[in-house]
Parts: structure tokens; C-alpha cells; sequence
């Protein structure tokens, strides 16, 4: 970001910016175990190559703070001590953490930042929880906040569900943070217990495909979902109490309470089950390198996703089915909140280039649209680049 180009672009009050911490915060995917982070259950996350530059540095002010965005062109400043939701929705991360932060008694002063993304807004790659975790990761560096990594994590979740109300689960922040490079995390969101797995896809590589279709029902009908799931748990719970969340309930219990769950909130849980279950074999495929094995488990997460939860929607679908049938891809999947975004794809790594041409070229004729295609690799998680004393 010290180029000279960018810096041509900088509002003049940043034009001779001397950065004190630069953090680099990266997307993840998410291998498989969808929409069951918020659930208590299980998934396999990890940070991908693809990041969010920050650079800070302290200001005269007490409380006043500038913050830049290089990628959108894009001001806007703040007092510390008086501060309201924005209407550009990436303020609102910025803007929670901060609230975040101050709920736990920890001192900020005035500052100011300038951030580049390389994440495609929407795509399912959780650029929000880059946003939220390297900005609180740079502020914790700035002002010695004594915050840990889990700290980082937890504050960052908080941020978006109490101030941008995407009642989102630890899945995307944690992955952002505590990833390390090479591995795929499998992760239990109920004990927050941890297994680093190597990421050894053999002749494989994992491709992003973008629709670039980001549907605006996507976030209503996120906590729409979480909703179903959770009157399901409040009706489990009266015969059984222990069960606080889906991570409790087996598909005995489900089928006693079929008949008096609305049909909506079983077939949620149907979904929820079945992928906890998913993952759990996944991540034993993946350690024993049955790639086909793992990817057959991807195409029956993009089915229940389909089915049963409802989230995906016809181009994603389209993308999938066009996998299909093909030996060199071993499987195919809608990644993220789903209404648009990416499917994720495991395919033999000499064939990507072909394969790429080949769908993008139908994906065109079918929509009218043109699809990204996005490469990536298991990355290391939020990483402090520079630190001047």
C-alpha cells in the first residue's frame, strides 16, 4: 500500500502516511459443514491467500479517528465517545468493533487507518470477518490492549451480531485468526475444540467459482434460518431440557417430534444433522486422502443445502450440476450463507485451466453473466506484518 500510484489516490490528510501496525486479515472458506457453526455443530474452515491490508497509526486527537478505504474509494471519520450506525454496511464492522472493544473497558485514543481489500465483496469468503479481525488485531497492537487471539475472535463476532444484527456463529472470525498455513481446521463450535488437518489434496486444488449474484434477501433470510432451528430446539426442549442447541438432538428425538415441528423447521434440522455427521466423516477422508470420498460428501452438503435449508439458488445450482459427471472434479458444493456467492470445487489441478474456459463460457450463455474464477490455497490466519515501537 506505500506505492506511489495508491498513494496519488489518498485524501491529502493521509498523503504522508508513516504506518506504526500493518496487519494482513484473510478470507476463509469453508471445506464443508455449512450453516452449522450457529447450530453448535461442526466445520471445516480455513484462511485462504486472499486478504484485507490495514495500516495504522495514532493521531494528536483524543478521540478522533480517520479511516480510509483504498478499495472503495471511500472516507469517513468518527468521535470515539459519539458514534452511530452508518448506511455503507463495511463502516459497521469497523464501527462494532470498536463498540466491541470499549464495552470491555479497554482504552482506545484517536487514529487513523487506511485499508485495501483483495476479497470480492459477497462471494462467500467472509471479507466482513477479515474486516472485523485484522481492525481489531491492528487497534489491539496500536494501543497494547492485552487482547488474546480468542479475545480477537469472540469481540469480533459480538461486533456483528449486536451492531451490523447479522446474527452470524464464531465459524468466519475464527478462521480468519487462528488459521495456520497448509491446514484445514476442523472445528467444534460448541467446545471451540480444535484439529489442525493437513490440507493434502494430492493432484487436487480447491477452485472458487463466483456467480457474482449476491441476492439482497441473503441476510433476512440468514437469521430466518437460525430462527427455524432454534423454534425446533425450544419445542425438543420440553421433553428433553438438556438439548440447548441442535448439537443435542438425534435424529431419534427429531422423528418423536416430527408431527409437531412446522415442516420448515424439521427439514432444517434434517440438514443440520446430516452435515454435522458430513463433516465428521470428512474430515476422517481427509485424513486417510480418500479425496473421491470427501468430494462425494461435498455434492451431498449442496443437496441438503438445496433441499432441505433452502440457501442456494438457481446459478449455484447450475454450477454444480455442471460438475457433475466429470472424473476430474471430485466435488462440488455452494460455500457461505449461500443466495449467490461461490461454490467451491475440488478438481485435479492440471485440468483447472480447461475447466475454467469450459464453465464460464456455459455459465455466460445460460445467465448472461460473467463468473469469476479464484484460485486459492490454505493460509496462514490474521498476521501482524509490521510493528514500529
Amino acid at each position: 500500500m506505500e506505492n506511489s500510484e495508491n498513494k496519488k489516490a489518498y485524501p491529502k490528510q493521509f498523503s504522508d502516511f508513516n504506518s506504526e501496525v500493518k496487519v494482513a486479515s484473510p478470507g476463509r472458506i469453508n471445506l464443508i459443514g455449512e450453516h452449522t457453526d450457529y447450530n453448535n455443530g461442526f466445520v471445516m474452515p480455513t484462511a485462504i491467500d486472499k486478504k484485507i491490508y490495514f495500516d495504522f497509526r495514532k493521531n494528536e486527537s483524543e478521540d478522533n479517528c480517520q479511516i480510509y478505504s483504498l478499495t472503495f474509494d471511500s472516507y469517513f471519520e468518527f468521535n470515539l465517545n459519539d458514534f452511530s450506525k452508518a448506511e455503507d454496511s463495511w463502516k459497521n464492522y469497523l464501527l462494532g468493533v470498536i463498540d466491541e472493544i470499549q464495552k470491555l473497558g479497554k482504552k482506545l485514543k484517536g487514529f487513523d487507518c487506511i485499508i485495501e481489500s483483495e476479497l470480492p465483496i459477497g462471494a462467500g469468503i467472509s471479507s466482513s470477518a477479515a474486516l472485523e479481525c485484522g481492525f481489531a488485531a491492528g487497534l489491539n497492537q496500536l494501543f497494547n490492549l492485552d487482547l488474546s487471539k480468542q479475545d480477537i475472535v469472540e469481540l469480533s463476532q459480538r461486533a456483528e451480531n449486536n451492531f451490523v444484527g447479522s446474527n452470524c456463529g464464531i465459524m468466519d472470525q475464527f478462521a480468519s485468526v487462528m488459521s495456520k498455513k497448509d491446514h484445514i481446521i476442523l472445528l467444534d463450535c460448541k467446545s471451540l475444540e480444535t484439529e489442525y488437518i493437513p490440507a493434502d489434496f494430492k493432484n487436487c486444488k480447491l477452485l472458487l467459482l463466483n456467480t457474482n449474484v449476491s441476492h439482497s434477501i441473503a441476510d433476512s433470510e440468514y437469521n430466518t434460518r437460525r430462527a427455524e432451528c432454534e423454534e425446533a430446539v425450544s419445542i425438543i426442549q420440553k421433553k428433553y431440557p438438556e438439548a440447548a442447541s441442535l448439537r443435542e438432538v438425534t435424529f431419534e428425538m427429531l422423528e418423536e417430534f416430527k408431527a409437531e415441528l412446522p415442516e420448515k423447521s424439521y427439514q432444517r434440522c434434517v440438514y443440520v444433522l446430516k452435515e454435522n455427521d458430513r463433516v465428521q466423516k470428512a474430515s476422517a477422508a481427509m485424513k486417510s486422502g480418500k479425496l473421491k470420498e470427501f468430494g462425494e460428501l461435498m455434492y451431498e452438503s449442496h443437496e441438503g443445502l438445496q433441499h432441505n435449508y433452502e440457501v442456494s439458488c438457481t446459478e449455484l445450482d447450475f454450477m454444480v450440476e455442471f460438475s457433475r459427471n466429470k472424473d476430474f472434479i471430485y466435488g462440488s458444493r455452494m460455500m457461505g450463507g449461500g443466495f449467490g456467492g461461490c461454490t467451491i470445487n475440488l478438481i485435479e489441478a492440471d485440468k483447472i485451466k480447461e475447466y475454467s474456459e469450459e464453465i464460464s463460457e456455459a455459465y455466460f450463455k445460460k445467465f448472461n453473466r460473467k463468473m469469476d474464477v479464484i484460485s486459492v490455497s490454505a493460509g496462514e490466519g490474521t498476521i501482524i506484518e509490521e510493528f514500529k515501537a
